[in-house]
């Protein structure tokens, strides 16, 4: 195949919980986690061809790189979509075809006919077949279905981290799997990835470890699978090599995963993952209520107490960061109050709370949509109005959720989940000493949050809590994290919320027949 010049570009995320933007500020970085997809597809492209990666997140698209390209390649998830479609304007402004592909184009095909070529699926076993159905120049338009199958991950290759400049995000990234075994009826990763987990090999992890060690990053790195757990005769022949690998390389990361709630039934599992240099989880709570859990499918979360099952982890020497959903046609107008009790009482600090949404691909969608109840395509943000006409009066739902998060990302509420998680967390072997990065990180955060910030009093009494206990960074990274939450929910979220209810009030208002006058007489 002929050389050609490939440009990545990576959508732009809006400010969301998720892009902690606040906090990035405090410790000088522009990204919490790299673009790893796309690091994954530049590793499949053709030796000879010359590779750019641009991270629209960390840096703005230049007419130079536009002109230096042959073809542009990009994709992303639903939020991105706005993004996607700026990067499709601005390839074909230089008259350059482009390809998109991900989990937004994989699950909505039909939101990229301004693209040349859709993409769907897994590219691993594919290449070829996007290559071949790139054209010289835009103006086609051709949507590549996936397969029946998935790819063995086996043939999975390291993703090319040698495109990134490190210093500009919080984090790295790797994955291990892709699938989850669980069938929640809200959740498109089954729809994307399969019901059955697919493993790399311990060889190919660790690999890939190397390869970012090699380029000098050190400190927090993320497997983003959705269910780090989801096969577990293979992560328990993993973790105890990644445990080997830390030890000869002196342990230069801090790992942190997605895992399901069963995670708590198994000590053993535990124990390996904090062995290994994990430090924390994320784990679908959703609800304290069974009755949704029962009705959405989330059954693995019935088999156990979660409060015992949160406090498990947490004393084991994970800290859970915890996703959880209202909105659920059989939550009624308790639910936030039940939610509130239920996260007064947990040591979590991270507790993301959203509105439930109706992901293309899912169960969830499909239901939905047979009952009539689909209003839009979701834009991927939990943290709007829903999608679908909720079992719950929508302006109930929209004022008791406004509530919940208004009390949950309060200082005193986020500060107090933060000293329940130091008091009752558990031992993790010794890490390595900070980097100069990280000490000026800490410096900076004392100075903008324990000396300018509007929060330094909660900033300085956690600090106390922590340092007799050994944990000063963890006190200091949730109060850079703290900075995002409480910032977001006040100045971003709360406003977005009563904006929709003055939409809604707007549309009743004008629902409402006009009344004949009354004529005195």
């Amino acid at each position: 195949m002929q050389q050609m010049n490939a440009l990545l570009i990576y959508p732009r995320f809006p400010i969301t919980y998720w892009g902690f933007q606040h906090g990035l500020r405090l410790i000088g970085k522009q990204a919490s986690l790299p673009p790893l997809g796309l690091l994954t597809l530049a590793a499949l492209l053709p030796g000879q061809w010359h590779i750019r990666l641009v991270d629209l997140n960390v840096t703005a698209l230049r007419d130079d790189d536009l002109r230096w390209a042959d073809i542009v390649l990009t994709g992303g998830m639903l939020i991105q979509v706005e993004s996607m479609h700026e990067v499709i304007a601005r390839g074909h402004s230089f008259d350059l075809p482009v390809a998109v592909g991900g989990p937004a184009p994989t699950t909505s095909p039909e939101l990229f006919g301004d693209a040349d070529v859709v993409f769907r699926g897994e590219a691993e076993g594919r290449i070829d077949e996007l290559l071949r159905a790139l054209p010289q120049s835009p103006g086609s338009h051709r949507v590549l279905d996936a397969p029946a199958g998935f790819p063995d991950m086996k043939i999975v290759a390291v993703p090319r981290f040698d495109l990134l400049d490190i210093s500009k995000y919080a984090s790295m990234s790797v994955q291990y799997s892709r699938g989850c075994p669980f069938r929640c009826e809200f959740c498109d990763i089954v729809a994307i990835f399969g019901h059955i987990p697919r493993v790399k090999t311990p060889e190919q992890v660790l690999a890939e470890l190397g390869a970012i060690s090699r380029l000098g990053f050190r400190g927090t790195l993320f497997f983003v699978d959705d269910n780090f757990i989801g096969n577990r005769l293979a992560v328990k022949r993993l973790l105890p090599m990644l445990r080997e690998w830390q030890r000869m390389h002196g342990r230069p990361f801090e790992f942190y995963t997605e895992a399901s709630m069963d995670l708590a039934a198994d000590p053993r599992l535990l124990g390996a993952m904090v062995d290994a240099g994990f430090s924390s989880v994320f784990v679908g709570v959703e609800t304290p209520s069974a009755k949704a859990l029962e009705q959405t499918r989330k059954l693995q979360n019935l088999r156990l107490d979660l409060s015992e099952a949160i406090n498990r982890i947490t004393r084991a020497g994970l800290e859970v960061m915890g996703g959880f959903i209202v909105g659920f046609d059989s939550d009624g107008e308790d639910v936030f109050a039940l939610q509130r009790d239920f996260l007064a009482r947990q040591p979590i600090p991270l507790a993301m709370v959203g509105m439930l949404t109706a992901l293309p691909g899912t169960d969830l969608w499909r239901r939905l949509e047979a009952e009539g109840r689909l209003r839009e395509r979701s834009s991927g943000d939990q943290f709007a109005r829903p999608n679908f006409v909720p079992a719950m009066e929508e302006r109930a739902l929209l004022r008791g959720y406004a509530g919940l998060m208004g009390w949950l990302y309060s200082p005193e509420a986020y500060y107090g989940r933060c000293e329940a998680y130091l008091d009752r967390s558990g031992s993790r072997p010794k890490t390595r000493l900070p980097t100069l990065g990280e000490v000026g990180a800490l410096l900076r955060t004392i100075w903008h949050v324990g000396v300018l910030g509007p929060r330094r009093r909660h900033f300085w009494r956690l600090l106390a809590r922590a340092a007799p206990r050994g944990r000063m960074h963890q006190a200091v990274a949730h109060a850079i994290q703290g900075e995002h939450l409480v910032r977001y929910t006040r100045e971003f979220l709360l406003p977005r919320l009563e904006r929709a209810l003055a939409g809604i009030r707007t549309e009743v208002r004008d629902a409402v027949p006009a009344l004949p006058r009354v004529v005195a007489r």
